[in-house]
């Protein structure tokens, strides 16, 4: 699925913080400034005040955007002075194992205290169980857009998402009656949670999340856009299930047990269905999955083929 890529920016309030936080990246200071970062923003979100909330989604933003959109310390500094009007590029995942502050956010999220898909969690249900309305509904959307990077940029944190209360809590933003922008950034942050974490897949099938997305999708008052969301995620849910290791890099993760036997025996230890099982689950609820199937074939929407 493509979607527009975000550079986000913290606005002028928020850029002391992120300022101070860039002129130490090379310094031995380098956790205790990011656990400094962190634990404000944190604190940020752990408010019911909407205002406190957004200021606290803008400065993780800001965090993710130094370690992602700079090449170097000097760019990265270089970048917060001019308020990001230097062209900035992004790096790939496997790069970033080389950069320092890369390397310290990444440890600090394999704990609970400094895990921000946590603390993103618990800010959409407390946004949940608020009244519906423009700006609730903006932080929600800027809450799945921060998750859905945050899972992209830290892997594990995925794992969360085995457990059926926080695979439900998405599931309960496709409802019909959420605005259609909170339903599109669900489907998109949804595909995040399952990328490669197979254990998350069935989850998902476990709580019925097939039903929910088809039902939506079969709705008169979804919109075409969102309905669109719903065909790319579902070419997404039929793919061939591989999973892959956790880590950004050398050194990042877990050293994956050795491969022993065919590759089937492989696929169920991994607990991964092939497209056929997953076409005849989703045939109980759509009634044109073979379309899609073949369509998948022949297109390679996501540069892999179905044998």
């Amino acid at each position: 699925m493509s979607r527009q890529r975000h550079v986000y920016k913290l606005p002028k309030a928020d850029q002391t913080a992120q300022e101070r936080f860039s002129h130490h990246l090379t310094a031995k200071s380098i956790k205790p400034k990011m656990e400094s970062l962190l634990s404000l923003s944190f604190d940020y979100l752990s408010s019911y005040d909407g205002v406190k909330i957004r200021k606290g989604l803008r400065q993780l933003e800001g965090l993710l955007a130094q370690i992602c959109l700079s090449r170097t310390p000097t760019d990265r500094r270089s970048s917060v002075i001019s308020g990001g009007a230097s062209k900035q590029t992004t790096k790939e995942l496997s790069s970033l194992k080389d950069d320092p502050a890369f390397r310290e956010f990444f440890k600090l999220q394999e704990g609970f205290e400094w895990n921000v898909a946590i603390r993103l969690i618990a800010c959409l249900e407390r946004l949940l169980s608020k009244a519906s309305n423009g700006q609730n509904d903006l932080l929600i959307v800027s809450t799945l857009e921060l998750l859905q990077g945050t899972l992209l940029i830290h892997p594990p944190s995925r794992s969360l998402f085995a457990r059926e209360i926080y695979m439900n809590l998405l599931l309960d933003l496709l409802d019909p009656t959420c605005c259609p922008a909170i339903q599109s950034s669900t489907l998109l942050a949804l595909v995040t949670t399952l990328l490669a974490t197979p254990a998350n897949t069935r989850a998902f099938e476990t709580l019925d999340g097939l039903l929910t997305v088809t039902s939506l999708f079969k709705s008169r008052g979804t919109s075409r856009e969102v309905k669109m969301k719903v065909v790319e995620f579902l070419y997404f849910y039929l793919m061939p299930e591989t999973p892959v290791s956790n880590g950004a890099g050398g050194g990042l993760h877990r050293s994956p047990s050795k491969r022993k036997g065919s590759g089937e025996r492989e696929g169920r230890q991994a607990g991964t269905k092939t497209t056929e099982e997953k076409q005849g689950l989703l045939g109980r609820h759509l009634s044109n999955v073979e379309d899609l199937v073949e369509d998948l074939r022949e297109s390679a929407p996501f540069g892999a083929c179905l044998v």
